[in-house]
């Protein structure tokens, strides 16, 4: 078909999406929590969201009809841990890339990517770590003035001066920017303050970094960096605001800091240890492993370690391996793990396999997906399941991804709150 006339038909089933009822037929349905599809099903959707789920095609008149076919059916996926307006490492020079581009440069380079996610399947994402820039985006997206996905977004993360979110380190001293100091915590009442700004501008949730990191210049991700009081200061006022909390912490120490705390997620958790994993599951704290970003900057260090902030080159080839060794004793634990990246641009699917590869099984990665990462984000009352009340937020894949993985690399339909961003070669039978 071409371009143009694709184009088109997109625009008229996503006005069509809200004003009349949508059948959508396939072969096979996972609804996000069972073990078996269903077979022959359809979803019918009315203004938005899921009103009745049905074997066979049922008869609606004037209703409209997606045939899928042999296709499986799936909830849409959920990212857990994204940076919309983050590079790809082996693209640009990071201090470059970070000293010459604007806000706004950013928001429009976030708008891309978003697009990018929203095509490959992904119809909600979180945001961990962005500023005035994400949240532009998300409003944009929810307007509907862009396509993306639905966002909810931290801004920049909290973290104590010299630490892993310090844009300073590195710098010629005398640099300075007004936004540097967004995120800097250095008591506990700063980080009171911090979180209190943040839900001001826009923040749906607060992002804090305990430990030190990889891809930061003059830090270590084996230390503490920010002080229990700190963290429990940020938790506390965070909840009190309807708010949930990310940590980004790699060693076993301050994972159980940060854990006991009330954190509601460890962001990486590299150097996690069977007590840290015990710990974790009793208090229900999710895991979000991201191997999927220490697999591209460790490939990136090895192969142009000159684009990386100054000095990281070596932290990443000496730490980026250890996740994939660590998650089977993650999986063996029973933690609940929630489906994330670390990416803005790129492939988010990438991180299937690599779950899959390091001791999940397929269904196990697309539940980490979906009603997993629901639930970590609040959000299960509505979003990571296939249910009668729920968004219609559907993605479709050509095969079973029980039996074949990768199908989930290539969605061929995508829809969110009932209005149609891809259809591959799904004819629309009956108007």
């Amino acid at each position: 078909m071409h371009q143009t006339l694709a184009a088109a038909l997109l625009v008229v089933l996503s006005a069509t999406a809200h004003s009349q009822t949508v059948i959508v037929h396939a072969a096979s349905l996972y609804d996000g929590l069972s073990d078996a599809p269903q077979k022959n099903v359809s979803v019918i959707v009315n203004d938005g969201r899921i009103t009745a789920i049905e074997h066979g095609v049922p008869q609606h008149p004037g209703a409209q009809l997606i045939e899928l076919g042999d296709a499986t059916l799936l909830p849409g996926f959920i990212d857990c841990h994204v940076h919309i307006a983050a590079k790809l490492p082996s693209r640009t020079n990071a201090v470059e890339d970070a000293l010459s581009h604007s806000d706004i440069d950013r928001a429009f380079e976030g708008a891309t990517f978003a697009r990018a996610m929203l095509q490959q399947g992904f119809t909600t994402v979180r945001d961990l770590g962005g500023g005035d820039d994400t949240v532009a985006v998300k409003h944009a997206i929810a307007a509907g003035h862009v396509d993306g996905p639905r966002i909810l977004a931290a801004l920049e993360p909290l973290g104590p001066t010299a630490g892993h979110g310090d844009a300073r380190s590195g710098m010629d001293p005398a640099l300075d920017h007004t936004g540097w100091d967004n995120g800097r915590v250095d008591s506990a009442s700063e980080a009171r303050l911090r979180v209190r700004q943040h839900r001001r501008r826009g923040a749906d949730v607060i992002k804090i970094m305990p430990s030190g990191g990889i891809a930061s210049t003059g830090d270590d991700p084996r230390q503490q960096l920010m002080t229990d009081d700190e963290m429990r200061a940020a938790v506390d006022t965070a909840h009190a605001l309807g708010m949930k909390v990310a940590a980004h912490i790699y060693p076993a120490a301050a994972i159980e800091a940060a854990v006991n705390a009330g954190v509601d997620s460890v962001e990486h958790g590299s150097f996690a240890t069977d007590q840290t994993f015990a710990l974790m599951k009793s208090r229900g704290v999710f895991l979000v492993p991201t191997l999927s970003v220490f697999d591209i900057f460790y490939a990136t260090a090895r192969d142009r370690p000159d684009l990386l902030t100054p000095g990281t080159a070596a932290k990443e080839l000496a730490n980026d391996l250890l996740p994939k060794q660590n998650l089977p004793r993650a999986v063996k634990s029973g933690v609940r793990i929630a489906y994330g990246t670390d990416l803005g641009e790129g492939d988010h699917t990438l991180e299937f396999k690599l779950l899959v590869d390091n001791g999940m099984t397929p269904l196990a990665a697309l539940r980490a997906a979906t009603s997993e990462a629901a639930d970590l984000l609040g959000l299960s009352d509505h979003i990571g399941t296939i249910a009668v009340g729920h968004d219609a937020d559907l993605v479709a894949v050509a095969a079973d991804p029980a039996k074949d993985l990768q199908t989930l690399r290539h969605a061929t339909f995508v829809m969110r709150q009932g209005v149609l961003y891809r259809r591959d070669n799904h004819p629309v039978v009956r108007d």
